[in-house]
């Protein structure tokens, strides 16, 4: 027969536990794991000095559960704080019987928190939707993208010039912790140290024209934040991109996850030594300077940017 403080909360030592850390050894019930989210993305905030008083936060809202929870927390954050703000960005890229739901319900969100709410669509900034440009790149014979590698460099430009146009100057995307654990071992597996040295919860002041970015879910766990969306009730997209299969990330999450199993903190393990290894990393050289694109004036790493190059193919 189990032990009744075996069920218990940890934390009140009165409720039923509703969930289990296996890397700490924590039990849960529902209004103490809520609470131990948020002050977990608190904590985050303070440790890496994200916002300030007066910052203008835009916040990249999917529509899936990662961002939604975000906006909610980052929401009532900033209810003490009169002089800051906060604007939610949804991009469409263009994906027919997806992006739809979840436009919907990131509206929807906005609405019920009081939130200004853009929508940025590739259609309109760039001439064409991602099914679109999926759809010419697979009639050529040497492509070497996937999908998800053509969409991410469309939609870092169309929430950074979306986030300029409402005079944001932090940029608060929902990359959990299991997002920065696979980017780490992705940019390991690739010999890519520069990259590896960039990616940071607060991203460096490269350019006058790039919005810093922050990840105040950095910490999260995905199951955590998908339990906290339930708890909540929030209604998200819980359907996958049909693209997101032909990703090289889902083998590292199908890895970390296998791995997290066994050996519970795994993915805390990453992310940690990555934040110890910081100060050596940042000794390393860059070999990026950023100017602006000789075509579009965008910050570009080399004469002509990512985007422009997807352009110049699409015209062809």
């Amino acid at each position: 027969m189990m032990n009744p403080n075996d069920i218990a909360c940890s934390a009140c030592k009165r409720k039923e536990a509703v969930f289990f850390r296996p890397y700490s050894g924590q039990r849960l019930c529902k209004k103490c794991f809520l609470e131990s989210v948020e002050a977990k993305v608190r904590a985050t905030i303070t440790r890496y000095n994200m916002f300030s008083f007066s910052d203008k936060i835009a916040v990249a809202v999917s529509g899936g559960k990662d961002s939604l929870n975000l906006l909610q927390i980052l929401a009532k954050i900033e209810h003490n704080r009169p002089k800051a703000s906060i604007v939610a960005l949804t991009v469409d890229e263009g994906i027919k019987g997806y992006r739809d739901e979840a436009l919907k319900l990131a509206s929807a969100e906005c609405a019920k928190l009081g939130v200004d709410h853009r929508t940025v669509s590739f259609k309109k900034l760039f001439g064409f939707t991602l099914n679109e440009l999926v759809e010419k790149k697979r009639q050529e014979a040497d492509v070497k993208l996937t999908p998800c590698a053509y969409c991410g460099m469309l939609r870092r430009r169309a929430l950074n010039l979306a986030a300029r146009e409402i005079c944001a100057n932090k940029l608060a995307t929902g990359h959990t912790l299991d997002d920065e654990a696979q980017t780490v071992l992705m940019n390991i597996f690739r010999g890519d140290v520069q990259r590896l040295a960039k990616e940071k919860p607060v991203t460096d002041k490269v350019h006058p024209n790039l919005v810093q970015r922050v990840k105040p879910f950095c910490e999260i766990p995905e199951n955590e934040s998908a339990l906290y969306a339930y708890l909540k009730k929030t209604r998200f997209q819980s359907t996958p991109c049909p693209y997101a299969f032909e990703a090289l990330r889902n083998d590292f999450r199908a890895m970390l996850n296998q791995m997290e199993t066994k050996h519970a903190g795994t993915k805390f393990t990453i992310f940690n030594t990555l934040e110890r290894l910081r100060p050596v990393l940042q000794t390393i050289p860059s070999d990026t300077n950023y100017a602006d694109c000789v075509e579009c004036g965008e910050p570009s790493s080399g004469g002509l940017c990512k985007v422009c190059q997807i352009l110049r193919e699409m015209s062809c």
